[in-house]
């Protein structure tokens, strides 16, 4: 297992090697694997390559990312033009579905508000909007509504689990309640836990996903 002090040292230099991150400005500290990420960045892009580049990092069990996004002046842009370009971002990403999500946006911070069939239209709404110029944050409210009886959706996480190749199924088990989803169980890294969370977001009619998959190598 390793300390906290070598983890904090694989963070630092994860953060360093990565080319698309400025993180000149960013604090690393960590305590019982969990890890805390402080400082600013100069670009919502860089708060969210940050907090991916901590979670690459073996022996880490969780990130917290108080990082805090300053843009600079020549990036900074008015509500009104960031809303009209989050519309229509989310036109062109989800022709058919756009027009049932709305994106308010104040000081530079969109809300994702609406509704939505499958996960995945909620995950490319967010995505579509993390992209805009003078973006600080994203914060994303769209409801997905099920449409399958939970042993449905317990059976279609389990087989997508079984086909995955980055993935023990046999280490994970699955409930679900509703569209509300509960993960147990034990994986060997903080990807393979996060890659789990992905598959099960991705079943159709999942509204909400209860991770509590404990990360140990065995």
């Amino acid at each position: 297992m390793k300390s906290d002090s070598e983890i904090e040292r694989d963070v630092r230099d994860e953060l360093k090697w990565d080319p698309d991150l400025d993180a000149s400005d960013v604090a690393v500290s960590v305590k019982d694997g969990v890890v805390t990420l402080a400082g600013f960045t100069h670009s919502y892009a860089d708060r969210l390559e940050a907090e991916s580049a901590a979670k690459r990092v073996a022996g880490v069990k969780a990130v917290a990312n108080d990082i805090e996004v300053r843009l600079p002046s020549i990036d900074q842009r008015p509500d009104p033009d960031i809303a009209r370009d989050a519309v229509a971002a989310l036109k062109q990403e989800l022709p058919i579905s756009h027009e049932k999500i709305k994106a308010v946006v104040k000081d530079g911070w969109i809300t994702l508000e609406g509704d939505a069939e499958w996960q995945y239209q909620k995950t490319a709404a967010e995505n579509a909007v993390r992209k805009i110029k003078g973006v600080k944050g994203v914060i994303n409210v769209i409801t997905v509504k099920p449409n399958l009886e939970p042993t449905e959706i317990k059976s279609k996480i389990m087989d997508a689990f079984k086909r995955n190749a980055e993935v023990d199924a046999d280490h994970i088990s699955v409930e679900a309640n509703g569209g509300e989803v509960v993960l147990k169980g034990t994986v060997r890294s903080w990807i393979e836990r996060e890659e789990a969370e992905r598959v099960a977001w991705s079943a159709p009619g999942v509204t909400s996903v209860d991770d509590r998959i404990v990360v140990s190598p065995y």
